[in-house]
């Protein structure tokens, strides 16, 4: 898709989930380059610009979109013409998009190994690298139940619940409300990442702090299942990460309200990294203290270019 089209995506929920926003963001950029058909550096370049700005502002609080965005702009402006710079922003989309997938594969295998015959699994949201854990752990034979949140107001629980009952999973959906009631018989708790801040704070879908905060209570291990390009840098320099409130008539139609009454409709929450047992990413598994490290040796010296760009 084009750069206009996947912003409308993007923005209308069209497109979801941090991963597939990171790689569309890549793709769209090597749209613009693949179909751009003069020769002035410098009008290629404004274009460029532009195009990252439309796409890192239609969901700001993902940084897998802005990590995406500048791995596949990485270098484009040592380019000597706009051939190599196209040459280069088609190659960077490509690798980092085979690199995010492979990174959900990889996730998947070393997070199965924490599943256990017998075990009782809880998830939210609809997070490609939490099922991955779930299905490879499946695949290898496991026998075990899942509970699925249904995930208010977009309800991508229905989305989990249909894929996992395809590959044959025992899974059961719940309203977001119940998790405290089912966390009991719960043995496992694995939720994606939006975002994770360089000192181990997850941001992630609504909700995903409560399920923390029962499993703690419960005694329950909760593990994040994180590609680490959704680390933030930003976060290394005191950047707060923005929780993103979209539109009050997901929740409810203002024609059913009192006129007075007033709707507060964030998409994140924070989950402090106490609560938090392990980070499965495609690295292995790290704690929540091992982020800054992996942060920062993942992107090198390229971390402090990219700051405040």
């Amino acid at each position: 898709m084009d750069v206009d089209t996947t912003v409308e995506a993007i923005r209308s929920m069209e497109i979801r989930g941090a991963g597939r926003i990171a790689r569309a963001g890549a793709s769209a950029l090597a749209d613009y380059a693949s179909k751009y058909e003069g020769d002035d550096p410098k009008e290629f370049m404004i274009g460029l610009m532009d195009a990252k700005s439309k796409i890192l502002d239609s969901r700001p609080t993902a940084v897998s979109l802005w990590n995406g965005v500048h791995a596949t702009l990485r270098g484009v402006e040592n380019c000597g013409s706009v051939t190599d710079a196209k040459e280069l922003i088609i190659s960077n989309a490509d690798r980092f998009n085979k690199g995010s997938l492979e990174a959900v594969r990889s996730i998947g295998e070393i997070g199965a190994k924490r599943i256990q015959d017998g075990d009782v699994i809880l998830t939210h949201c609809n997070s490609s690298a939490a099922l991955s854990v779930i299905k490879t752990a499946h695949r290898q034979g496991k026998k075990f139940r899942v509970y699925a949140t249904e995930s208010r107001p977009w309800r991508q629980g229905i989305l989990t619940v249909n894929e996992l009952a395809k590959e044959g999973i025992d899974i059961t959906l719940i309203i977001d409300s119940a998790v405290r009631s089912v966390m009991k018989s719960v043995t496992k708790v694995f939720v994606g990442a939006d975002t994770i801040t360089s000192h181990g704070t997850l941001v992630n879908k609504i909700g995903t702090s409560q399920l923390a905060l029962a499993a703690n209570e419960a005694r329950v291990q909760f593990y994040v299942c994180s590609e680490t390009y959704k680390f933030s840098p930003m976060t290394l320099f005191g950047d707060m990460v923005t929780i993103e409130e979209r539109d009050h008539d997901e929740v409810a139609k203002r024609d059913i309200l009192e006129p007075s009454v007033k709707i507060f409709n964030p998409v994140f929450d924070s989950t402090p990294s106490k609560y938090i047992d392990g980070i499965i990413t495609e690295v292995g598994l790290i704690s929540p203290g091992s982020v800054y490290h992996v942060m920062t040796r993942q992107l090198g010296d390229d971390i402090f270019k990219l700051i405040g760009d």
